[in-house]
């Protein structure tokens, strides 16, 4: 950790910044996974809201 001190004997510390990592667009690949794990939990769910209303 980086520390100085001013010249009123206050510590200031100061935190390491991490370095950024910039997003990128999901390319098609990506993008068709991204599709089916919706359309599998979109099932999931209403599957789930089925089951639930039938035995309540």
């Amino acid at each position: 950790m980086y520390t100085t001190i001013n010249g009123t004997g206050i510590l200031n510390n100061y935190p390491t910044e991490p370095q950024l990592d910039y997003a990128e667009y999901p390319n098609q690949e990506k993008q068709n996974r991204y599709k089916l794990q919706g359309a599998v939990v979109t099932l999931l769910v209403t599957a789930l809201v089925l089951v639930a209303l039938g035995v309540s």
